[in-house]
């Protein structure tokens, strides 16, 4: 049977620290490496970003829809970054953001979540708000597999809080229902960390839900260029189990290339500082 995917998590955080790099090949981001905004541009930023972070970050987020908007080569590019990325034994966590209900989350799951696809990845990042339990075919998938799901439950844009911060009709905010469903879905599983984690921003301030009740792991964008630091992290997190919790740093990292060493160097700093704060 294959290792629950929390418990993967935190075994290779303990080993390797808990930095997450996010590749991001926007437009405004390869024309800032000096690169022209198309697919060749796109290709040499993935690779530096892998190179850069091979023995540094456990895992690498593409975000898909940078991938996307270059068509069918942007996602035979994004097949060849999760490729080299197991290669070098690496996690892949897909930002795709995907949730629907039905048949659509059967055909998302086998996209990303099963081993014959291209696309499979370590770990999906999916929105909840067409229903919580309309994505239990993509939980049921990501068991089978080992794999694991981020569910967006409270993010670190500001356009998001409306929503996550909105109170059901018990008085409960919609971001505490959903930690606690995910809280739930875990205690059914066989792991000590299950399959369904969250995303959680590090500039949000922390939910009345105890975090450390959920029994998942977490994935904690804000950490960089959108003002959170390592300490804010470790406060926010201090209760939690060690090694569940990964921190993605995208910007934080990109900004210092193309050169290779100064994204080795800028992401080594990051692993240790978030190492201290969270391990």
């Amino acid at each position: 049977m294959a290792e629950v995917f929390g418990d993967r998590v935190a075994r290779r955080v303990r080993e390797s620290g808990p930095l997450c790099v996010g590749i991001d090949p926007s437009r405004e981001q390869l024309l800032a490496w000096d690169r022209g905004d198309d697919i060749t541009g796109l290709e040499f930023f993935m690779l530096q970003m892998l190179e850069s972070c091979i023995d540094v970050a456990v895992a690498l987020k593409p975000q898909v829809a940078y991938f996307e908007r270059f068509g069918s080569r942007g996602i035979a590019a994004l097949e060849r970054l999760i490729a080299e990325a197991r290669s070098a034994e690496m996690l892949v966590i897909g930002d795709a953001k995907r949730g629907d209900i039905g048949s659509t989350n059967d055909g998302y799951a086998a996209a990303w979540l099963t081993d014959p696809s291209p696309l499979a990845v370590d770990a999906l990042t999916v929105t909840p708000y067409l229903g919580f339990h309309a994505l239990e075919s993509v939980f049921r998938a990501a068991d089978a597999s080992g794999r694991g799901v981020f569910v967006v439950v409270a993010s670190s844009n500001d356009e998001g809080r409306v929503v996550q911060t909105a109170h059901t009709s018990s008085g409960e905010s919609v971001e505490d229902w959903h930690f606690r469903q995910i809280a739930e879905r875990n205690e059914r599983g066989a792991g000590q960390l299950g399959t369904v984690g969250a995303v959680l921003g590090a500039t949000r301030s922390n939910p009345r839900f105890p975090l450390e009740e959920m029994r998942g792991t977490f994935l904690v964008p804000g950490v960089g260029a959108q003002g959170a630091t390592a300490s804010d992290v470790g406060r926010m997190f201090a209760k939690c189990p060690k090694g569940s919790v990964l921190v993605n740093v995208a910007r934080g990292v990109s900004s210092v290339g193309p050169e290779r060493r100064a994204l080795n160097v800028t992401a080594r700093r990051l692993r240790d500082d978030l190492t201290e704060a969270l391990l």
